[in-house]
């Protein structure tokens, strides 16, 4: 038997001896150990600690796609269903020689939700939530998985970015100064396109001594500052009972005596919210959307107000964008899979709405407006 496939038949041997014991508390991969040379005496110090380390993975962590979210290269872990593991690393998807069982990928599934009081069944087969480390999870079982169940887990990226490295020349500096000037910013592109860990560069630039307040889905932003207030939606639990969304955290931060609001991602109605919050005296707000660019961002925002209860003409609702919001700033992953920003432009009451300043090629087309307020 090759020696991959001796350690895995003594990781399973040990993990279903642990299971049939009773949990007396004990130190897990203390029992395990002593297990593993019960069941593979001539196992030597490397594959001891292997195998302990598989084995408690699989008792207690999510088994194996523990080492892929250990790898700091691995930006994303897709499951499409029974069969290979797929990853995304360096902006590029990879077939793994991992392979998962429709039992295990179940099993993960649990894991995960499991502790966070959420439910996952063929009513309710739609799941978002969070790993500890801040990464997000979203799973989907059948009816609606065809060949599932499928999970996703986007990594949280705990490195900081250098903005004059992923922007355009000039743009870092632009975008500092415009955060520190407390103009209104919103960070638009498509899926995977960096638009969190850019919000989180921004708001490094808010000056000390501010009070801020995030607004988010799924708590990504991790600011290194000392006045941080993070609230995070929360779903309906298994009874549909008990939800809170972004806008009602919107509606909630603005009596927290914030001086900045960041909401971490505008998905509906609570852009209206944040829109009044940039006009009422909390400039400096930052915030997310997804488009593709500058101007697909103003009219993706017109209709995520429309979506909402309250009945606004168009024409107040553009009135309130110019108002509103000062700069876009544009996001997307490059030819070589990197994740760049390919342009800032200026919201302004023109037919156009939006002036470049700044476009890939770093070239500055204007300067940006004085303040207005």
């Amino acid at each position: 038997m090759p020696p991959d496939d001796r350690d895995a038949a003594v990781v399973e041997a040990v993990h279903r001896r642990l299971l049939a014991d009773e949990d007396d508390g004990g130190d897990l991969a203390v029992k395990a150990a002593a297990l593993a040379r019960a069941e593979a005496p001539l196992l030597d110090g490397t594959a001891l600690a292997d195998v302990v380390r598989r084995v408690t993975s699989n008792a207690r962590g999510l088994g194996v796609l523990d080492p892929l979210l250990a790898d700091p290269s691995v930006t994303e872990v897709m499951v499409n269903g029974p069969g290979h593991v797929w990853i995304e690393r360096g902006g590029r998807l990879e077939r793994l020689d991992v392979v998962v069982t429709r039992e295990t990928i179940e099993l993960l599934v649990e894991r995960v939700v499991g502790p966070l009081g959420l439910r996952i069944d063929r009513s309710s087969p739609l799941v978002d939530a969070r790993l500890p480390d801040g990464s997000r999870v979203n799973a989907v079982v059948p009816p609606l998985a065809v060949d599932g169940p499928y999970l996703t887990i986007r990594r949280f990226a705990v490195r900081a970015i250098d903005l004059d490295a992923v922007c355009p020349p000039g743009g870092g500096r632009l975008l500092c100064d415009a955060v520190r000037d407390r103009l209104n910013v919103i960070v638009c592109g498509g899926t995977g396109s960096g638009k969190t860990t850019l919000l989180n560069a921004l708001a490094a630039s808010i000056p000390p001594g501010e009070r801020v307040v995030t607004v988010e889905d799924a708590a990504e932003l991790q600011l290194q500052r000392d006045h941080v207030v993070r609230l995070e939606a929360r779903p309906a639990n298994a009874e549909g009972a008990g939800a809170v969304s972004v806008r009602d955290l919107v509606r909630n931060a603005l009596r927290m005596r914030p001086d900045r609001i960041i909401v971490g991602e505008v998905r509906g109605a609570e852009a209206l919210d944040m829109l009044q919050a940039m006009n009422t005296g909390h400039e400096g707000s930052l915030s997310t959307c997804h488009a593709n660019g500058a101007a697909d961002a103003l009219r993706r925002l017109e209709t995520m107000v429309l979506t909402g209860s309250v009945s606004l003409p168009l024409a107040a609702i553009r009135e309130q964008l110019v108002s509103a919001i000062d700069l876009v700033a544009v996001v997307a992953r490059t030819a070589d899979g990197s994740r760049r920003v390919v342009e800032i432009a200026e919201v302004t009451a023109e037919p156009s709405r939006v002036r470049t300043i700044i476009d890939s090629a770093g070239v500055r087309a204007t300067q940006t407006r004085a303040r207005r307020r």
